[in-house]
Parts: C-alpha cells; structure tokens; sequence
C-alpha cells in the first residue's frame, strides 16, 4: 500500500499560510484502488473509533463532507501521483504493496510524491489491506482458520479453504485460474465486508506492530480538523 498526505503545489503558498482553513483545502480526498478498499477504511475505522477517538471514523466523516474517497479502479498508480494536485485538496492515497514486478513501480509513486512539497508517501509493509486482517477475526466471522504471511494473497488462501471444505469434483489445483479468480473475488468481497466488522483496536495492533495504519489514520483527523 502507498499512503500519501499532500496539498496541491499549485497553490504553496496559500496552502502553508491558511493550511488548516477547510474553506481553502476543501474535503480531504482518501484515494483508493477500488471500492473493497472503501469498505475496509469505513468498517474498520468505525470499530476503532469506539476505542480510541484520536482514530477518526472515516464513514462519517465521509457523511458530513470533510472526507471523500476516490477509488480509482485500477491502472498505474504512478499516473496517480499528482491526478488531483489542480483541486488544491489535501490527499491521502493507499495503495497495494502488490509483488513483483508491481512493488517497484509503486516505489516509484512514493518517491514522486515525497518530492512534491508538503507531501508524504509510505509504502505499506503487507500486500494488501486483506493481509492486516487478524486471524481470530477471520474465525469470529465465520471464515474458518486461515494463515498467511505478508507477501500471499489472503482473498486466494480463504477461497482456496472454502473451497476445499466442500465436496468438489475438480480439484482446486486443477481450477482454471479465471475459475480461482471468480472465487477469490467473492472471498474478497467477504473479508472487506463481514470479517473487517470483526476486527478490534487490539487486533490491529497484534497485526500492525509498527502502526502504520493507525499513523495513517490519524493523520487524516489532523488533516480535517486543521492539524
């Protein structure tokens, strides 16, 4: 994941002068790959938010219009990197880590955007925001247990376990990888739907031992109130 905050550097100087005046920035824009990604930060952020008021609760947020989400749907994120930069709106973007080939491409997004003034890039450590998911939230869900390191496909292992559990009578391994695809797509849409409402502050924790996410968080309420 790439996560970035920034003001537009078309407008530098007003922006440093008047930086926490909301009638200037505008909404905060949280730019995202796609709309399970939306549904991760609203869900999450909501749990957390009971615990700890410092985590803004971004669905609501979103409601009263400081924030918007924008899910870009895919292509390169480098093309991303300064999109918006004419809307003068403070810019937080979460991205993939992704692989190889792709983990180099998004270096190169973090470095554009960290050369920008009053902008700030970080490349998530994990693949995808699947891969903060804790395992007990997994199970208190429904999804059964499911392990996997920082690097795998989190929706592919669930759908692969579902899979499997049920009598079948082609072989997962001899699945067409379209038919892997289609399955892993509905795990996807599970696990950033029902198994994020199981997530707690503590879990997170536990998963995100450097608090990147929880950084990141904040550092959109500091946007949005001003900071």
């Amino acid at each position: 994941m790439v996560l970035t905050e920034c003001n537009s550097d078309n407008s530098l100087a007003a922006n440093d002068e008047n930086r926490g005046d909301p009638q200037l920035s505008g909404p905060v824009l949280i730019i995202v790959e796609g709309i399970h990604d939306v549904e991760f930060l609203r869900r999450l952020t909501a749990n957390l938010h009971r615990t700890d008021t410092s985590i803004p609760d971004l669905g609501a947020r979103e409601q009263a219009g400081l924030v918007v989400f924008v899910p870009f749907g895919g292509g390169s994120v480098l093309a991303w990197s300064n999109r918006f930069a004419p809307l003068r709106c403070r810019e937080h973007h979460l991205y993939d880590r992704e692989i190889e080939p792709e983990t180099p491409v998004r270096q190169e997004a973090v470095d554009r955007i960290n050369r920008r003034p009053n902008c700030h890039a970080l490349l998530l450590r994990k693949r995808a925001l699947e891969n903060y998911l804790h395992t007990a939230a997994i199970v208190n869900a429904g999804g059964g247990l499911i392990v996997v390191n920082d690097d795998e496909s989190m929706a592919l292992a669930v759908a692969r376990d579902w899979y499997r559990r049920q009598p079948q009578a082609c072989p997962w391994d001899e699945l067409t990888p379209r038919a892997r695809r289609r399955i892993a797509a509905r795990s996807k849409r599970w696990l950033n739907t029902v198994a994020v409402n199981a997530m707690t502050l503590g879990m997170l924790r536990q998963r995100d031992p450097e608090g990147e996410l929880l950084a990141w968080l904040r550092k959109i309420a500091a946007a949005v109130d001003g900071g």
